[in-house]
């Protein structure tokens, strides 16, 4: 048995979840979301709990058993939580900032980037070098910020470029001088 998959979701306060068939919505004050989910696991709400549960032993039921939990567990969080992700843009002249849908990148190159904001996504820039994305969606908040940072990868050199707030650059020491000799 899965040890994620068997220990039920709670839904938190101010969300509300409903089952059509193979489709689970949950709705909450930070948007509504929703997700299908495979024949092979079952899916079962109860007033605040909700349990999963696979209909048989296969290799495929197995697998899919606490994904299915984990997805639906960010999913129910998500709605009343906003997940959030923050990048620090690190560079001489390196900057950011959001106007409209579109976040605007200066990162060293000869253009500027133009990033257009999925829907459902928030992003907000302080001091134009911290980006903050917030949104329901787990994955999708990943995905910004991973295509964001894909723009100007951090260098181990100097470390400049877009990384994680939490992220640590392992630094290189560069050429070392000629020695006298």
């Amino acid at each position: 048995m899965s040890r994620i998959g068997k220990e039920p979701i709670e839904v938190p306060a101010g969300a509300s979840v409903s089952l059509k068939g193979s489709t689970i919505e949950a709705k909450g004050p930070e948007g509504a979301l929703a997700i299908s989910f495979n024949p092979e696991i079952s899916v079962a709400v109860d007033g605040k709990t909700i349990t999963v549960t696979r209909c048989d032993d296969s290799l495929k039921a197995r697998q899919l058993h606490g994904l299915t939990r984990t997805l639906i567990s960010n999913m129910v969080n998500g709605v009343v939580k906003a997940f959030e992700k923050k990048l620090d843009i690190v560079g001489v002249g390196y900057k950011a900032a959001v106007s409209g849908n579109v976040v605007n990148l200066a990162l060293g190159f000869s253009h500027p980037i133009n990033y257009d904001i999925p829907k459902g996504i928030k992003v907000s820039v302080d001091k134009q070098t911290l980006v903050t994305i917030k949104g329901a969606d787990k994955q999708l908040v990943g995905q910004v910020a991973a295509d964001l940072r894909s723009y100007r990868p951090p260098e181990p050199y100097k470390g400049k470029g877009v990384k994680y707030v939490d992220e640590v650059i392992r630094r290189k020491a560069g050429k070392a001088g000629k020695g006298a000799g």
